[in-house]
């Protein structure tokens, strides 16, 4: 007696991780959006001092883009300098800014450019996760 053997369909699989890939690109850009509007609504409401702080730390995760810059001519399209992946996974890190928001929400004192700060922060983590740039290898490309 012949035995049939069938194989299961992968199409419907890699619609399903296609779509859940969708999905939490989108709740991404949601959370983009929400701490972009909180840091400016912060720095709006405290002046300068909160508004450059949240600029500041908008801008600063990718200042690990410079770190090993002198390798880069070595490295291929799209590859980050092995020596700067650390740096890089570190400040792309949403659970860092997080933890730092949790304590300066249970601190005593409170200085507002640092929640400026910290929203800005978590804005350019969305917004690099929103757009499909996540941590990258220890050869410093992008994950899957």
């Amino acid at each position: 007696m012949a035995t049939v053997t069938t194989l299961a369909p992968q199409a419907p699989q890699a619609a399903t991780r296609a779509a859940l890939r969708t999905a939490l690109r989108v709740g991404w850009f949601a959370a983009a959006v929400f701490w972009t509007v909180l840091a400016v609504r912060e720095g709006v409401h405290h002046g300068w001092p909160a508004a450059t702080a949240a600029l500041l730390f908008a801008l600063a995760p990718d200042l690990a883009l410079f770190v090993g810059l002198s390798e880069a001519p070595r490295t291929a399209r799209g590859q980050l300098p092995p020596r700067a992946v650390p740096y890089y996974n570190a400040a792309h890190r949403a659970l860092v800014p997080l933890a730092l928001l949790a304590v300066h929400a249970l601190a005593p004192l409170t200085w507002p450019p640092v929640l400026a700060a910290l929203c800005g922060w978590l804005a350019h983590i969305s917004y690099d996760r929103a757009f499909g740039y996540g941590p990258r290898t220890k050869e410093g490309f992008q994950r899957g």
